[in-house]
């Protein structure tokens, strides 16, 4: 007689998952993998301060130290053109004053006396950013540089660049001169909407001449337009005390990414982290990814940044610390959105804010 076995099925163990549990810790594995994805990712940006922005609506996509002032150097001259389109003829005739013609030290070499036009000075001063075509355009548009001057702070001012103010058309350095990534991204997106400047600031390379037959080669000092197919032009500028500059805008895919960078500390990173940060650009608004922006105290010190008491302040230029309220100053037109992440590098006290005063020495700002 055979016996008969029963057969029962395997025991399950009963494990009892606390859910909250698991979701804090899900949640916080997230957020720590995506910070410090972003952490390495900001640390490889050098540059004092960048802005990347949706040209077509000026939506911050990225910023590090957005408002902090700092010189503007060449990409002054981003702001001369657009005041000579908006005032001059390109065909009109310019005679090269023994003013325009001695300044230095980077030039075209027009002579006094040569006789060019409107449109062959902003070639030079867009493409060879040349000084000299820059102060010959300020003497055509006003009479005189001081007077264009005028006109370049009051076209800052109805564009709402609350942290720009220039002292000269060409961008060397001088007492009370300064502008933000922020403020310099908001000239460049003001700059697109003149085609001319589009295809100045395109151009590689071109041949003027002046009307008594002097010829001069021009070689664009934007060296991504050899590199980047997207790149619909930009505007370098460099001085000793400003660093390397620049500002550019990319287009792709019917979208435009304007990149800002100021103070960086070597020409070959400043033309890698612009193209890092175009592509950044458009992986956000590809992804439709959160903004960030993203502040260094590192930055601020070596530009000797004071530190204020937490009371509210007019003052344009106001960063909030670590411990305060994730909100920018309305004035920078960078208002917290739902979805932006704000954080603050570097250690703090709770309840300070870090405010950019004057520097020792040439009383510049930032």
């Amino acid at each position: 007689m055979k016996k008969q076995f029963k057969v029962h099925p395997p025991r399950r163990t009963k494990f009892k998952v606390n859910t909250k549990v698991l979701l804090c810790l899900l949640v916080f594995s997230l957020f720590t993998f995506h910070f410090s994805l972003f952490t390495s990712y900001a640390d490889e940006i050098l540059s004092r301060a960048a802005v990347v922005m949706e040209a077509s609506t000026g939506r911050i996509l990225y910023a590090k130290n957005p408002n902090l002032r700092l010189l503007p150097a060449s990409t002054t001259k981003l702001m001369t053109a657009i005041i000579v389109m908006e005032k001059a003829d390109l065909t009109d005739s310019v005679t090269m004053s023994k003013n325009a013609s001695r300044v230095s030290p980077l030039k075209a070499g027009f002579k006094e006396g040569d006789k060019v036009t409107v449109e062959t000075l902003l070639y030079a001063a867009l493409l060879k950013s040349a000084n000299d075509a820059a102060v010959a355009l300020a003497e055509a548009v006003a009479g005189s540089e001081e007077r264009f001057v005028h006109l370049m702070n009051g076209r800052a001012i109805a564009l709402g660049l609350e942290d720009t103010r220039f002292i000269n058309s060409h961008g060397l350095p001088g007492p009370h001169q300064y502008t933000t990534a922020l403020d310099l991204s908001k000239i460049m997106r003001y700059a697109l909407r003149y085609p001319k400047l589009k295809e100045i600031m395109g151009t590689r390379v071109t041949e003027v001449s002046s009307e008594n037959g002097n010829a001069i080669f021009l070689k664009n000092t934007n060296r991504l337009l050899w590199s980047d197919e997207d790149l619909v032009g930009g505007k370098t500028g460099y001085t000793r005390k400003a660093r390397h500059c620049f500002v550019c805008a990319s287009e792709r895919d019917n979208n435009t990414v304007i990149v800002t960078l100021l103070g960086s500390p070597s020409r070959d990173g400043l033309w890698k982290e612009a193209e890092t940060l175009t592509g950044k650009g458009f992986q956000i608004m590809a992804n439709k990814e959160d903004p960030v922006i993203y502040f260094t105290r590192a930055d601020y010190d070596v530009l000797k940044v004071e530190k204020t008491s937490n009371k509210k302040s007019s003052t344009p230029n106001q960063v909030r610390g670590k411990n305060q309220s994730s909100k920018i100053k309305p004035e920078t037109k960078l208002v917290k959105k739902k979805n932006t992440k704000i954080i603050t590098k570097g250690k703090s006290k709770k309840g300070k804010d870090y405010n950019v005063a004057k520097k020792n020495g040439n009383g510049n700002k930032g």
